[in-house]
């Protein structure tokens, strides 16, 4: 599986930066790449709705209702101390986390829908077996990039190799 990634792109100032990094410490954003991973909880309830359709298929209609929401989206309904922070911070986070950040978010987007596309289909044929090994599957999967998202967060710069985003994305 091939994904195209459409990374929209920025002007990056390193004074405008330093300013929101200095104003961003002792916050819940990272001192050095300003993000901030309450983003996450938008992940994670998802995830936990996920495995537990096999065992309670009536959650589906609430998996279903789960839709992707942008970082800054994210942050435009949170109830964080530093949710403005965060809004203003994006736009200065420094290219080399942004973009690999943005790819990953993409990833997760993608590969939630596509589960959820597929459980409803398993479940609608009565392959309750099936479902349970996709969600079970899928969730790790959706993890593991969440895993890396989070890593992005805090600094790191490597992501995924090719071969392993074709992997999670084709299970």
């Amino acid at each position: 599986m091939n994904t195209v990634i459409s990374v929209q792109s920025t002007d990056w100032d390193s004074a405008a930066y330093a300013a929101v990094r200095d104003r961003a410490a002792g916050t819940n954003l990272d001192p050095v790449t300003l993000l901030a991973t309450d983003y996450l909880n938008h992940f994670n309830e998802i995830v936990m709705l996920l495995e537990m359709v096999p065992d309670m298929p009536e959650i589906l209609e609430d998996a279903q209702e789960w839709q992707p929401k942008p970082y800054v989206a994210h942050f435009e309904t949170s109830t964080i101390a530093d949710k403005d922070l965060a809004i203003e911070a994006y736009a200065h986070v420094p290219p080399e986390f942004k973009t690999p950040f943005e790819e990953t978010v993409q990833l997760i987007d993608i590969l939630i829908v596509s589960t959820v596309q597929q459980l409803d289909e398993k479940l609608k044929a009565g392959e309750t077996d099936l479902a349970r090994e996709i969600a079970v599957a899928r969730s790790r999967n959706i993890q593991r990039l969440m895993d890396v998202a989070s890593a992005i967060m805090h600094g790191a710069t490597e992501t995924l190799a090719q071969d392993e985003i074709d992997r999670l994305m084709g299970n």
